[in-house]
């Protein structure tokens, strides 16, 4: 008998996607409904390709729900922007669109970009128009496409930098979607009917999940690069001139609880590319994506899985078949420092580079810190450009050396300033939004953030701690969006009130940490670091930094990496 094929059952979202006319859906009529605050299901979906989530304020879900009232929805609008650079001209833009259309300022996030949230409906044309009149677009800042294409920003490699930055542009401009509903809806505000549209590299159906690309440059690795889905690792000659680039595959942050199926995972080291080489080897890592990815279980639809289904060399080869060139073996390179440098540095070209810490990224007026205000006088003034960083801190960049007076003025006069007082632990802490607006959060994080901060302090003064330099990334759910599990210490929200406690990423961004306990309040959170920061005061090695003491004492015991691959 011929042997029995199984049809492959796609997810509805393949469906939703391949019959929305690129995109398009419903989202035209949902936006002209009076009738309430939302937009129907398939076109969220839909919607996130254009940039945007629909929220709702989980603060008041339940008040509503017994007043018989709609959820208290509002949009969240996210900004692509390759390698977080703007002018400050771009940066008053936004700053007016947030006040006039969003409810809490801008938020920084870890991809260099920025989010608005609580967005009405009936302003969402408003938000967007007026983001794509600044010179700046949200298409494929969400959705199962290739996001924003984040780069270093390393201040102290300004020559170098820019040429990183173009390059983040152009893999960008190269691999977005080709739909024109984006500007039908958005821009011109007409129906359209996606007839004539093509995507010749995303297809119909997009991609089965998102894919994220990254630049890092040695010997910072600031983008946390084996993070991505398709990392790239510049590589610098002598002359400090670009050779080309060490090619990462296989990164992604995000694991759903209780299913352990899924989990985080760095990339790997598949070969090197000459400049010329790279937009034809990220077009066709994206299509073997496209491809192969699974598009019947969307919690097993990211790269990774598709690589570890299959084996890091299966990748090489299938990508290797597509080229026209040989991919090199990689070439060597050393990282030695992850995270921001905060303060003034003078660059390369001699202008000067001062980098603030903006906690959470949240770019608000609180008691104390007035960062909007604050951020709108500077931008009247400077004459560079300001950059974001994945560390959900900025730049203010191309300073001249007799701008930096007036620049120090303003960023004291408005309480900019932490960066000068705070602990190691906090000037290395990130968190994602989560409670209220993100419908994954299980657990606090941004909001929760000072509190545990101010604890965890406590006891870095008792053991003489308090300056060392600890990456702290808490997010509140397995999604990992705030890179929680490359943090040497990283809390996961599982249950209101209760996190994963997770130890032991080293210092720079190359192992991810491991389950030390789980499903914990506060109380048992502070008592197992109370004791691991005393033996790490004690026990330590000279310079040994905290993840890798966790590491090396064999408190947790670190994942293991993929298989190399042969050459």
């Amino acid at each position: 008998m011929p042997e029995q094929i199984t049809p492959i059952t796609l997810s509805r979202l393949e469906h939703i996607k391949a019959d929305s006319r690129f995109l398009r859906g419903t989202i035209e009529e949902g936006l002209a409904d009076p009738t309430t605050g939302s937009i129907s299901e398939p076109d969220t979906k839909l919607l996130k390709f254009h940039g945007s989530y629909q929220q709702d304020n989980r603060d008041l879900r339940e008040e509503r729900r017994r007043q018989k009232l709609e959820p208290d929805y509002g949009f969240m609008v996210r900004i692509r922007l390759p390698g977080g650079v703007l002018t400050p001209q771009q940066w008053l833009d936004l700053d007016r669109l947030s006040n006039e259309y969003a409810s809490s300022g801008l938020r920084i996030t870890t991809r260099q970009t920025f989010q608005l949230h609580g967005v009405r409906k009936e302003h969402l044309r408003d938000m967007i128009g007026g983001i794509n009149a600044a010179g700046l677009s949200t298409l494929a800042a969400c959705g199962d496409d290739v996001r924003n294409v984040i780069c270093s920003v390393n201040p102290q490699l300004s020559t170098v930098h820019a040429e990183i930055h173009e390059w983040a542009i152009r893999i960008m401009n190269h691999v977005k979607p080709q739909t024109t509903a984006y500007r039908d809806l958005w821009i011109d505000h007409k129906a359209g009917s996606g007839d004539d549209d093509n995507e010749p590299l995303l297809g119909k159906s997009y991609l089965p999940r998102k894919f994220k690309f990254g630049i890092a440059i040695p010997p910072y690795n600031d983008i946390d690069v084996f993070a991505q889905d398709f990392g790239l690792i510049a590589i610098l000659g002598s002359d400090k001139r670009l050779q080309g680039f060490n090619l990462a595959p296989g990164g992604s942050m995000g694991a759903s609880a209780g299913d352990p199926k899924t989990y985080p995972s760095l990339a790997d080291l598949i070969g090197f590319v000459t400049p010329d080489h790279l937009l034809e080897a990220c077009w066709h890592a994206v299509a073997v994506q496209r491809d192969f990815g699974d598009r019947t279980d969307r919690k097993h639809a990211r790269l990774k899985y598709t690589i570890d289904d299959r084996g890091l060399q299966w990748f090489h080869d299938e990508l290797q078949s597509r080229l026209s060139f040989r991919i090199e073996p990689p070439r060597p390179y050393h990282f030695e420092h992850n995270g921001d440098r905060l303060g003034w540095i003078d660059g390369t070209n001699g202008r000067w580079h001062l980098t603030l810490q903006v906690p959470s990224g949240r770019i608000l007026d609180v008691e104390g810190h007035l960062r909007q205000t604050g951020m709108r006088e500077i931008a009247r003034v400077h004459k560079g450009e300001i950059r974001m960083t994945c560390d959900q801190n900025l730049i203010i960049a191309n300073v001249a050396a007799e701008d930096r007076a007036a620049i120090n003025t303003l960023v004291e006069q408005y309480g900019l300033d932490d960066y000068k007082r705070g602990s190691g632990l906090r000037l290395h802490a990130l968190s994602c939004v989560a409670l209220p607006t993100c419908g994954l959060a299980m657990a606090e994080s941004e909001r929760y953030l000072p509190h545990i901060l101010e604890k965890l302090e406590e006891l870095l003064d008792k053991h003489g701690l308090r300056d060392e330099p600890i990456h702290f990334r808490m997010s509140g759910c397995p999604n990992g969006c705030s890179r929680s599990y490359m943090g040497e210490i990283g809390l996961i929200g599982r249950a209101v009130g209760k996190y994963d406690l997770r130890l032991g990423a080293d210092h720079i961004g190359e192992r991810l940490n491991g389950l030390y306990k789980e499903n914990v309040g506060e109380a048992a959170i502070l008592a197992a670091l109370d004791d691991v920061f005393g033996r790490f005061a004690s026990e330590r090695e000279v310079d040994e930094h905290f993840g890798d003491f966790v590491a090396r004492s064999g408190i947790i015991d670190p994942p293991k990496r993929r298989p190399t691959v042969r050459y």
